[in-house]
């Protein structure tokens, strides 16, 4: 089975602790490696956690708060110093690519590579990649600037040929990509052969989903329903409820509200506000709602 694994590498929301960076993931599917968010410090994080820099084709911003974007100018010019060639392709609002070329420009800063920005909808749920493994998409979250989350789903896989059976038939080449994608087939004879004799079901496609700053906000259910993994903002416990809903961002308990009605496998809260230092206080108010939730930790790899 192909590796579907997320790194944390920043769980801290705006104000950066000597124990939380600011807001980064890195997550692998199939050996396509995604940054989503890069708060600052974060080229500093995937050096200490030794995530491969050259892997690393796919950016997601997921909105243009600080804390979520202001370590990528950094991490652009290290990839140019490190003689990257290969282009870059970053998701984003459509301003960030002001943002990155007046910080080139005024530097005197000409990149050795190529970036492709792509314009993130803040509007509506929109397919932003797509290959033969893994499709992503952006939807839209209710923050106070424009904020998306992301959601990656991994492809349906061929079915799996039992090969001791099939060594036993007289069947081509053709025939068995038939049977792999869940058709019968003929052997050379023409006799037919069932699917179900020589195959069985692939692995189950795997789900993540990514939602950024964002307040309580049902309509969000359906992006994320079902998913395997849901990432979920929860910057403030029930303590700080109109703070919560003033900054719009969302408590532990909204967050595992959230998990339970879109009926997720396990949620994983993040995005903590610096004035709490014991996250654990997060789980006490999250499990009651939903049992299956998790703390992101830096450094730590979640495996979906």
């Amino acid at each position: 089975m192909n590796r579907f694994e997320l790194t944390i590498l920043g769980c801290g929301s705006a104000t950066p602790t000597n124990k939380r960076n600011a807001s980064a993931q890195l997550l692998n599917v199939a050996e396509r490696f995604f940054l989503i968010d890069c708060g600052e410090g974060t080229q500093i994080q995937l050096r200490k956690f030794k995530c491969n820099f050259r892997k690393l084709d796919r950016i997601l911003i997921s909105h243009l708060h600080g804390d979520h974007y202001f370590g990528l100018i950094g991490l652009l010019q290290s990839f140019h110093l490190l003689g990257r060639k290969k282009k870059l392709t970053i998701y984003a609002p459509a301003p960030l690519k002001d943002v990155i070329e007046l910080q080139n420009k005024v530097s005197e800063t000409y990149l050795n590579y190529h970036i492709e920005y792509v314009d993130l909808d803040p509007k509506k749920a929109t397919l932003i990649f797509e290959d033969e493994k893994v499709e992503v998409s952006s939807f839209p979250l209710d923050h106070r600037i424009d904020c998306t989350g992301f959601l990656f789903r991994e492809k349906k896989l061929p079915r799996n040929i039992i090969k001791e059976k099939l060594l036993k038939k007289n069947i081509s080449v053709a025939e068995i990509h038939k049977l792999k994608l869940g058709f019968d087939a003929l052997d050379e004879d023409g006799n037919p052969v069932k699917n179900s004799e020589l195959t069985t079901d692939p692995p189950t496609p795997r789900s993540y989903a990514y939602c950024s700053d964002t307040r309580y906000n049902e309509r969000i259910i359906e992006f994320i329903n079902g998913v395997d993994l849901l990432y979920h903002e929860s910057t403030f416990l029930n303590d700080m409820q109109e703070r919560a809903v003033k900054t719009r961002h969302s408590t532990a308990q909204e967050a595992a509200t959230i998990a339970k009605k879109a009926a997720v496998k396990k949620l994983l809260l993040g995005h903590f506000s610096s004035r709490y230092e014991d996250e654990t206080e997060f789980l006490k108010e999250a499990v009651p709602v939903f049992e299956n939730t998790l703390l992101a930790s830096e450094g730590v790899i979640f495996s979906v």
